[in-house]
């Protein structure tokens, strides 16, 4: 199989599968270290005449210190086949272990940005903004009788995650 480089106009998935079902493996690399995490919160769009991407980390997760400390990030995805390493990646910290080793991917470089060979889409995205969301900010009402449509459910630590949004650079996909 080979790679070849799409605009991101071209990208056939339906992102609401892509990110809700089959996942990202959010990854970066900083000083020699490489990790990757698993999200299923995001979308794609344009914004500032730019097509992004906009992913939301929690502030307790290892890979966010190395999003935070580089301009860009991988989002991969993978044949559903793989989800078993998905679940392993949503699961267990890269402070504890090393998961690309343990997982069996294959780390490659191009233009700066660490993908994965086994990756089926590889988006490479330069960060444009970064804001941890806040309680304040939530416009919806609790509702004791719609709980689930309050977003506050997801936040029992008040954990709130920081909302990326990042240029997609370049896409690759594997044919």
């Amino acid at each position: 199989m080979s790679v070849k480089e799409i605009n991101p106009l071209e990208m056939k998935d339906n992102v609401f599968r892509l990110i809700g079902q089959d996942w990202l493996l959010v990854s970066a690399a900083n000083g020699g270290k490489t990790n990757g995490m698993t999200a299923s919160w995001g979308g794609f769009g344009v914004l500032w005449a730019r097509p992004v991407a906009f992913i939301f980390i929690r502030p307790t997760r290892y890979t966010k210190e190395l999003v935070d400390a580089q301009p860009h990030m991988t989002l991969s995805v993978f044949d559903r086949s793989m989800k078993p390493m998905m679940n392993y990646f949503g699961t267990v910290s890269g402070r504890d272990e090393d998961k690309i080793a343990k997982s069996g991917l294959t780390p490659a470089e191009r233009d700066g940005y660490t993908y994965f060979e086994e990756a089926r889409l590889s988006i490479f995205a330069k960060k444009l903004y970064a804001q941890p969301l806040e309680e304040k900010y939530f416009t919806s009402t609790p509702d004791a009788a719609r709980p689930k449509e309050d977003p506050r459910i997801y936040y029992p630590e008040r954990d709130y995650h920081t909302m990326y949004v990042a240029e997609i650079e370049k896409v690759l996909i594997r044919e």
